[in-house]
């Protein structure tokens, strides 16, 4: 498909408690390539193969959970663009400078109706080391630990899901593959991508706003899943669920928490997307095989615990 509006989502802060500890998890088991700090309370992070400077932010701070989550957007033009239609929209609309986060550019930053702050920049610097681009070999060091390519998505909790899903798919120029409904029509979740990846974040109706239920990081393959699985038991970390496959999706997945309490989903496989295929639709009493298609069964931690 050609790309409009969002490329993909590229850069996502996150409050973490213990910022050493924490570190370790991100950079020596989930296997993400420490950047750089800023001060003593941020570290910044990327995945192997990902080209921009990087994809994470840790900030420490005395409560875990989402600071805000970044857009790319292809060009400065469209980046204005976007922002003009934020405005119009009905947010307002705050310059985050250039150099606030090592690499990137000028952002424009916003919260939405779920509480959440957005973020959208289309300047980044590349990576120190990236991919190799000229006759390349697969990698240019080996991956490790749970091996992720990149981050991939992000599932926020809060209120007036339908407004959100409008907007992204007015400004950002998303659309969404796949949604569930409750028994009076009203949205329960929904899911949402500018490009043809099943989703780039997904939506939940919760009475609290601002809330992360899970950043997720993509893997190659099904094995891959299962070498993390692996990975949580050796490391004693908090399991949600898994190793399971996702009906919504199709995505082959595992969920557990890092030693903050956020939640982290690595994940493969999925289908192709495009905005003309007709739309999923789920009934929220289906929800259960929906998410956890091999049991059927809904886990209420699942739906409850956020961060």
């Amino acid at each position: 498909m050609g790309f409009k509006g969002t490329l993909r989502p590229g850069l996502v802060q996150l409050r973490v408690l213990d910022l050493e500890k924490t570190l370790h998890f991100y950079k020596n088991i989930l296997g993400l390539n420490e950047v750089c700090r800023i001060g003593y309370d941020r570290v910044c992070l990327k995945a192997y193969d990902e080209f921009d400077h990087h994809s994470v932010t840790l900030r420490l701070s005395d409560q875990a959970g989402l600071d805000f989550v970044a857009f790319k957007v292809a060009t400065d033009e469209e980046l204005e663009e976007i922002k003009n239609k934020v405005l119009a929209f009905g947010y307002n609309v705050e310059l985050v400078p250039a150099g606030d986060q090592p690499g990137y550019g000028k952002r424009y930053a916003f919260t939405i109706c779920t509480g959440h702050r957005f973020e959208i920049y289309s300047e980044v610097e590349l990576a120190a080391q990236i991919p190799m681009t000229k006759n390349p070999d697969i990698w240019v060091t080996p991956p490790h630990g749970m091996k992720p390519h990149r981050l991939d998505h992000f599932l926020l909790y809060g209120p007036n899901i339908e407004e959100a899903e409008w907007f992204c798919k007015e400004v950002f120029g998303m659309y969404a593959p796949e949604i569930c409904n409750l028994p009076d029509g009203k949205r329960m979740a929904t899911w949402l991508t500018g490009n043809n990846k099943p989703h780039d974040l997904a939506f939940v109706e919760y009475p609290q706003p601002g809330k992360l239920h899970h950043v997720g990081f993509f893997l190659q393959d099904w094995r891959d899943v299962g070498d993390a699985a692996d990975l949580i038991a050796i490391n004693r970390l908090k399991l949600d669920i898994g190793p399971t496959r996702h009906a919504i999706t199709r995505g082959h997945s595992i969920y557990f928490f890092e030693p903050s309490g956020n939640r982290v989903e690595v994940y493969a496989g999925g289908y192709f997307a495009t905005p003309d295929h007709p739309q999923r639709v789920w009934d929220s009493d289906q929800i259960g095989r929906g998410l956890f298609y091999f049991s059927g069964d809904l886990i209420p931690s699942f739906l409850e615990v956020v961060s």
